[in-house]
């Protein structure tokens, strides 16, 4: 488990879980530590990101209606 701080409010914590036929990566948008939003990528073999969770938080941060556009702008340039 890793947890991002996006700033005093949010925080996204990512996670990785087995699967049948790889693994998943799962990601949870928390404001003041409740839960407001998910996303989940799963994968047969591996992952070519620049980090990982990379593309799971991409994918939250897309979805999510909690964050308006520039926050979310602000926060995929971290």
């Amino acid at each position: 488990m890793k947890i991002f701080k996006l700033n005093n409010t949010y925080s996204i914590i990512c996670d990785v879980k087995g699967t049948r036929t790889g693994f998943k990566h799962e990601a949870k948008l928390t404001k003041n530590g409740t839960a407001i939003d998910f996303a989940k990528v799963i994968y047969c073999n591996r992952t070519w990101e620049a980090f990982q969770y990379q593309s799971v938080i991409r994918k939250l941060l897309d979805q999510t209606k909690e964050l308006t556009d520039k926050e979310k702008r602000y926060l995929e340039t971290k």
